[in-house]
């Protein structure tokens, strides 16, 4: 037996009409918007979602390095701990948002252990990776690695689990809204928790796998693994799951907080996607006018965008984003840090650039502007 899905209260359902709402307004503007536009605001979720992710494992990269990892970069200020997993999950999640509109495309144990293994195969065979754990397995208090916060199933019981566990992603409680289903899969393999290690970044990637396929966003826009790992969330997130979850595995346990705790998610993930794509496309608009005003080329208006939105930009990012020689790249970089647009920051190899002196203060101003996330649970 799994988690069931709860009966949804009148206050769930209208929840989740907003959210399908606004991820159907943001599929629409997706598409309205230049893909040279949307182009790296999609790399710039993925990295924030993999940030998210590790850091609820206490894996810290700033997702600005995540980009960067992702780019190809070597000379990024972490661990190569860090550096390893930030990869690895990279690695996953990409093959993860392939899936997304893949034909003939099924759930399977196979699939599963699969992703476990680009997700934690770099620590085999210190560690076994994509294979069921052989023993059983506690979970630790957050912050109290003393005491015991959840036992798992046995080991001998997570065949017939997962089985069932892949059985219902395939084919149970179709008639159940998309991303309910995507809830209670996280829920289930969570606590089901067959592998040694990566069962929390396993958990939420199949999540964004369920909603991906779900179809109504590119897999980008589908994550709700950022907000996870926002620190208040991500200490609720662990709450949440210890309330709904109990001591040992308990498939009988209410499961309303667990949804509702994730149709917050849902609902405040997609005012801050909708919040990004706005102040994105605000800042094309406005440096555009900006470039026209001060005879800046088209194309460099990629690396103020960059430095703009990000903080910063590096020049072979903006070499392959414009699909130029290194030759042209450096020449722009180097008209752009003369004109006091840019500044450079570290040494050649590690170098990036920044807003200069002279970047119009009024873009910087927009995209630095906050937004405040509404509860749609509070009055």
């Amino acid at each position: 037996m799994l988690h069931q899905i709860p009966a949804l209260t009148s206050k769930d359902r209208e929840v989740l009409e907003d959210v399908e709402a606004m991820r159907r307004e943001l599929q629409h503007q997706v598409l309205q918007t230049p893909t040279k536009w949307t182009a790296g605001l999609r790399r710039t979720l993925t990295a924030n979602a993999i940030a998210g992710s590790n850091t609820i494992e206490g894996y810290k990269v700033d997702s600005v390095d995540v980009e960067d990892l992702i780019d190809g970069e070597q000379e990024v200020a972490t661990s190569e701990e860090n550096k390893a997993e930030t990869l690895a999950y990279q690695h996953a999640m990409t093959y993860i948002q392939s899936l997304h509109d893949a034909p003939g495309f099924t759930y399977s144990v196979w699939l599963l252990n699969a992703l476990h293994w680009m997700l934690q195969g770099h620590h085999y065979p210190r560690k076994l990776a994509g294979q069921f754990r052989r023993r059983g397995v506690w979970i630790n208090e957050p912050g109290a690695p003393e005491e015991v916060a959840y036992v798992a199933p046995d080991h001998d019981l997570l065949p017939k689990l997962m089985g069932e566990l892949v059985e219902w992603a395939n084919e149970g409680d179709l008639d159940a809204p998309m991303l309910v289903r995507a809830a209670m899969v996280h829920l289930n393999l969570v606590n089901i928790h067959p592998w040694p290690d990566g069962n929390g970044r396993m958990s939420r990637s199949l999540q964004t796998l369920v909603i991906a396929r779900g179809g109504t966003l590119a897999p980008e826009f589908s994550s709700i693994e950022s907000w996870l790992g926002k620190p208040k969330n991500t200490w609720e997130y662990y709450r949440v799951l210890n309330q709904v979850g109990g001591r040992e595995w308990s498939p009988r346990r209410d499961t309303a907080p667990w949804l509702r705790f994730n149709l917050l998610a849902y609902h405040q993930q997609s005012q801050s996607v909708q919040h990004r794509i706005d102040r994105s496309n605000r800042c094309w608009i406005d440096l555009t006018a900006y470039a026209e005003r001060h005879g800046i080329d088209e194309r460099q208006i990629t690396a103020l965008h960059d430095a703009a939105l990000a903080g910063r930009v590096r020049r072979a990012r903006y070499q392959r984003a414009e699909n130029l020689s290194n030759q042209q790249a450096v020449r722009d970089v180097r008209a752009l840090t003369e004109a006091g647009l840019l500044e450079a920051v570290g040494n050649t190899k590690s170098r990036f650039y920044v807003p200069g002196p002279d970047f119009p203060a009024e873009v910087l101003a927009a995209v630095r502007q906050p937004i405040r996330l509404v509860d749609p649970y509070e009055d």
